[in-house]
């Protein structure tokens, strides 16, 4: 885990044009998006279409990286996040519990561009996989250069999927993810860009996530 400075950051939604600024406290994120061998470890199972430990998981549900959060939490011996229901969709969350937890959308955001206000960065190929380099696969972590803030894999490889609802009067439990996948065309693998999809039901393999923490000493 990185530890995050805090800061501020402004966000923006292309379809509202909407702006917003969001203030952060400093918190923990992985150094890299969770990888099948620590999926596995944990679930005991493993998704993934292009299998390989180092890795990433993907082809995950949200509600599957919130369940896994919450699982290893507990082996952790820390209290878990998220309260996730048998049946239903109607999984609360809370944000004081000192366990793991997907970032929030400004946190994720806030942290690749490394306190900056760039689009990427650093060059593309030099930092993330993409479609012109990928070799139509997903690749090892931690194999192209980190941003600042010593974390890798924040562009390209897969999606991350975020802890935020998007729109719920227009797309109800719809969520984030965010930082573009090994498929995706230069246009597409930016710092800015947003995507969402249902929590539920939605899994496809160019998308994963990393895992986030609150710093002890300080609440979000």
């Amino acid at each position: 885990m990185v530890e995050i400075p805090s800061g501020q950051i402004e966000l923006r939604d292309d379809r509202t044009n909407q702006k917003w600024t969001v203030v952060l406290n400093s918190f923990l994120l992985s150094k890299f998006p969770v990888t099948q061998d620590l999926y596995t470890s944990i679930t005991k199972e493993n998704p993934s279409n292009f299998k390989d430990l180092d890795k990433p998981v993907e082809t995950v549900t949200w509600k599957e990286a919130v369940t896994f959060c919450n699982q290893l939490s507990e082996q952790s011996g820390l209290k878990p996040c998220y309260k996730i229901p048998i049946e239903g969709e109607t999984i609360t969350f809370d944000s004081l519990a000192n366990g793991y937890r997907l970032p929030t959308e400004a946190e994720w955001q806030f942290s690749c561009q490394a306190g900056t206000k760039e689009i990427r960065y650093g060059e593309l190929d030099k930092i993330a996989w993409y479609k012109t380099n990928s070799e139509n696969s997903s690749q090892k972590v931690g194999r192209k250069e980190p941003n600042s803030f010593g974390v890798y894999d924040m562009l390209g490889n897969v999606w991350e999927w975020c802890n935020d609802i998007y729109d719920e009067t227009v797309y109800g439990s719809y969520r984030i993810f965010r930082g573009g996948g090994w498929c995706d065309e230069e246009r597409s693998v930016m710092a800015t860009t947003r995507r969402r999809s249902h929590p539920i039901s939605f899994k496809i393999d160019d998308l994963g996530f990393r895992v986030a923490r609150n710093l002890e000493n300080e609440k979000t």
